[in-house]
């Protein structure tokens, strides 16, 4: 496994601590369709968010968050809507973005709600 890799996942695994301890319902981690991919599927008051968890080590050049571009929005639309039909969900929905940083003493989240393109 790559270090960008290993962040990553340390990335997901703080992401998924970070939402259950705010109530969130974790429904699916790493879901997949074909190549198409979505960290973290979790209820909230019955809203199903769509979370994308962007991961960076502290004193890289950029925010986690900058990565989430208008491709890999449409990425996420277009795996949404998969999820949705192959579990035959219906109901409001919400796309967020975790960006997490990497820290010696304290790691650092920060959310982005409701995001779309």
């Amino acid at each position: 496994m790559t270090k960008h890799q290993i962040t990553g996942q340390k990335g997901e695994l703080l992401a998924r601590d970070y939402f259950e301890s705010r109530d969130y319902e974790i429904l699916h981690t790493n879901w997949r369709y074909g190549h198409l991919e979505l960290d973290i599927i979790a209820n909230k008051s019955g809203k199903l968010h769509f979370i994308e968890v962007k991961t960076l080590v502290e004193g890289s050049a950029c925010f986690p968050e900058e990565s989430v571009n208008r491709k890999k929005m449409m990425s996420l639309l277009k795996a949404a809507e998969l999820f949705m039909l192959s579990e035959s969900k219906k109901g409001p929905v919400q796309f967020d973005i975790l960006a997490v940083v990497l820290k010696k003493n304290e790691n650092e989240f920060f959310l982005l709600e409701d995001v779309y393109i």
